[in-house]
């Protein structure tokens, strides 16, 4: 099978990214992409053939910015025309999958159709300057344009959750079927009570790191000799880096709270496996695959009752869904004051793991849409 894979930008360590590295493993598929850091992502990606496209002359004169990126990023994929041979085109976070305005039987593996102009446009819109806020309209519009446009003719979508499958559906007009990411679960272990709560997810809004403080906060005032850990990369972009800076001074200000921008996939799972429980606190996150390393590490995960989690955690069984902040500091006091029971769910939690999200599981699916779309 000779698969192209293109994704947005490899720079960060994410779900999206952990899920893409395994698939271009496998086929040792060739990637383009708009955008790459070395040193940002996964430091499998270096021993693969990553093409960066696009940085056209207009991205090239812009400040690094949001805009500058979705310049570069929408331009990109929707010019670009393969010049080499290949079965199965294999797009990944959007726009890439814009390849196929160019380049026939495209397998989308769709993390989630683009929330800034989606689900999250009143959000982002709210968050904009005045004098912005036309500007971002126009190109919102233009985006959604563009998009439907070339969704219409894509060959094959997978959703990795019923969470993205419903977006797909509601904004793109398009069936997909769903197929929730794996993990290697066999590398995870739980080595005890570290005494801290734990969550790793990159610094963004979308992932809403002031709940978990202000859960913690609570928490605090309830039971004492406990750290939170946030884990985490940080963007270079100023919209990100800000955020980042904000939810720095808050930790300070509430105390026993650890903030680590650089962790390794080897550190990380160190990490999962000595925490007390695993906190989740993104805005409907897409999929989500941070609760499913909770559970393969054999720790209780509260999460937020929203999104892909609801559909990966079996609440009160593997962990807990909740809906405010108090109620998830609510829940820490309980993991923490009975041990016997964290374990139970933790122990239920891997095997869930197990059963449902291997990768032998995904790649059986996978492989026969592949080979589907491969004679189209």
């Amino acid at each position: 099978m000779k698969l192209v894979i293109t994704q947005s930008n490899l720079t960060l360590k994410g779900g999206a990214e952990a899920v893409l590295l395994k698939i271009a493993q496998r086929y040792k598929a060739k990637i383009y992409t708009a955008e790459y850091d070395p040193k940002g992502t996964f430091e499998g990606f270096r021993d693969l053939d990553v093409e960066v496209i696009g940085r056209s002359g207009l991205y090239r004169v812009l400040p690094y910015s949001r805009m500058a990126q979705g310049l570069n990023y929408g331009l990109s994929f929707l010019n670009l025309k393969l010049k080499e041979d290949y079965d199965v085109i294999n797009p990944h976070m959007a726009p890439s999958h814009w390849v196929r305005k160019n380049n026939p039987r495209v397998v989308w593996y769709c993390h989630t159709p683009l929330r800034d102009v989606y689900d999250l446009y009143d959000f982002r819109l709210s968050l904009k300057k005045f004098y912005a806020r036309p500007v971002y309209r126009i190109g919102a519009y233009n985006v959604r344009k563009i998009d439907r446009s070339v969704v219409k003719d894509i060959e094959f979508i997978f959703a990795n959750s019923r969470n993205t499958k419903s977006r797909v559906k509601r904004y793109l007009d398009r069936d997909s079927e769903v197929l929730g990411g794996g993990i290697d679960y066999r590398r995870y272990s739980d080595d005890g009570d570290g005494k801290y709560f734990l969550y790793p997810s990159r610094f963004s809004p979308n992932k809403r790191q002031e709940y978990a403080l202000k859960a913690f906060e609570m928490f605090k005032r309830m039971k004492k000799g406990y750290r939170l850990l946030l884990v985490g990369p940080v963007s270079k972009d100023r919209f990100y880096y800000d955020y980042y800076q904000r939810i720095a001074d808050e930790a300070k200000a509430i105390g026993d709270v650890k903030i680590i921008t650089e962790a390794d996939t080897d550190a990380l799972i160190g990490l999962y496996s000595k925490a007390t429980a695993v906190l989740y606190t993104p805005i409907n996150e897409d999929y989500g695959l941070v609760p499913l390393e909770a559970m393969a590490s054999g720790k209780p995960i509260i999460s937020v009752n929203e999104g892909g989690p609801k559909e990966t955690i079996m609440d009160g069984s593997t962990g807990f869904l909740v809906n405010s902040a108090r109620e998830m500091a609510e829940r820490m006091r309980h993991v923490a004051e009975h041990p016997k029971l964290s374990e139970q769910m933790g122990r239920r939690g891997a095997e869930r793991v197990r059963k449902n999200y291997s990768w032998d599981r995904f790649f059986a699916r996978f492989d026969q849409v592949l080979r589907k779309v491969k004679q189209m």
